[in-house]
């Protein structure tokens, strides 16, 4: 072995041989270049989304940049957004507690406001305890996770919300779509299933078609199998049962038929958040073991204290149920006499099918142009060749808007040739 010293690198070398620093306008750039081609795919497949900025509190009337509309894409089914009582309690709560929760409800961020509410929530759905989320998405991720994993299995209704969908793909369990509300289906599939746990999971009214789960055949299925039925109520919880706590009792079913329910708070209840709501061992396994729950900051106390106010609106005011039904029935009716292809949905969604996606968007701008602010939604929130408006109705129109969005329909399906429609 030589003793001699290994020859030194000139400075000129040195730079020659040295990695080539990358600038952050060309990191950028490179970013940009691997991007771009994507979202220009998008749009000229009319797929592209945009935002829309609003200046005013939700409600019927709304102010979207700079322009007033007749609102008829918002999820504030009862029109308690912004109810004066429920801004009040907000606004004393905030008062009281501040703004900022602090950190998560296992840390320091548990007030009396989210310990009432979900007291209150429990009562009111009829289960023996509830427990808060900080959202939706969160409350179906930490749920799902929390109680399958490898071993186990999942079965999910094809439409289902993209939060239960991404629940039980994440979960480890062996993931299974059925097909629509198809009992025949999951039957064969909870049947050949040999997971150690097997939970069932639909929603309770599916968000973009606005019809029901089948909710008591699928817990007599369920129960056949010995799997566990998981019901996401988004777009139920508010609206539907005679006291307005959902679908759950709108089917009548008790905490054995129908074990995990999850709610949103940020629709018909007007406020923000979500829970889950069974029993005690399912809330403890939960508290213990969801990490959504575990590691995300506590929602504001003072928007807990204003779910509380919005509750006791829910259940003192039935006439904004009554009135929801009553401009169902005549959007419906409106509708089905123009000849528009309709889905058959009872909820406050009403989906208005076009199946092209260019022709939704085109449909949903001429009705901006005549005052009405309707969504268009496309893929792949729907299935290719299902894109439609998606009207959704609340307590807080009146007859007379409902009537006017329907002769807005009538004259833009006149000015539209390509437009067939199909009674």
């Amino acid at each position: 072995m030589s003793n001699n010293p290994k020859p030194q690198a000139t400075p000129s070398q040195e730079a020659a041989s040295a990695p080539k620093a990358v600038s952050s306008r060309e990191s950028n750039s490179s970013l940009e270049t691997a991007l771009a081609p994507a979202l220009e795919a998008r749009k000229q497949a009319h797929l592209y989304r945009r935002r829309r900025t609003l200046s005013s509190a939700q409600g019927a009337l709304v102010t979207v940049d700079g322009e007033q509309l007749v609102n008829f894409c918002s999820n504030d089914y009862l029109g308690l957004a912004n109810h004066p009582s429920i801004v009040t309690a907000f606004k004393n709560a905030a008062d009281h507690y501040g703004v900022g929760s602090g950190a998560s409800h296992l840390v320091s961020g548990h007030s009396l406001e989210h310990h009432a509410l979900e007291d209150e929530l429990a009562v009111f759905m009829g289960r023996d305890r509830a427990l808060l989320f900080s959202t939706g998405y969160m409350a179906n991720l930490g749920t799902i996770n929390a109680l399958v994993g490898k071993g186990d299995a999942v079965f999910e209704d094809k439409l289902n919300h993209a939060s239960l969908l991404d629940g039980g793909l994440l979960s480890g369990a062996r993931f299974q779509r059925f097909l629509h509300n198809d009992l025949a289906d999951l039957d064969k599939k909870l049947a050949r299933s040999d997971g150690d746990r097997k939970l069932v999971v639909v929603d309770g009214v599916f968000s973009m078609d606005g019809d029901l789960a089948p909710l008591p055949e699928l817990s007599e299925l369920a129960q056949k199998h010995n799997a566990w039925l998981m019901m996401d109520d988004a777009h139920g919880f508010g609206c539907l049962g005679a006291s307005g706590s959902g679908s759950a009792e709108h089917f009548a079913l008790s905490q054995q038929q129908l074990p995990i329910v999850m709610g949103t708070l940020g629709k018909g209840a007007g406020s923000f958040g979500a829970f889950v709501a069974g029993s005690e061992v399912l809330i403890e396994t939960l508290v213990q073991q969801a990490r959504p729950y575990i590691y995300t900051t506590a929602m504001p106390p003072a928007v807990a204290a204003a779910t509380r106010a919005s509750l006791q609106v829910i259940q003192e005011e039935a006439w904004r149920r009554e009135h929801l039904q009553q401009l169902i029935q005549q959007f419906r009716t409106g509708a089905t006499q123009l000849g528009l292809q309709l889905m058959p949905s009872p909820t406050a969604i009403q989906p208005v099918v076009f199946g092209d996606a260019a022709t939704t968007l085109t449909v949903s701008e001429l009705l901006r142009a005549q005052g009405f602010w309707v969504g268009a939604i496309r893929p792949p929130t729907v299935p290719q060749g299902t894109s439609r408006l998606r009207i959704t109705l609340s307590a807080a129109h009146s007859a007379g808007q409902v009537a006017g969005l329907l002769a807005a329909l009538e004259g833009v399906v006149k000015s539209l040739p390509e437009l067939t429609p199909t009674s």
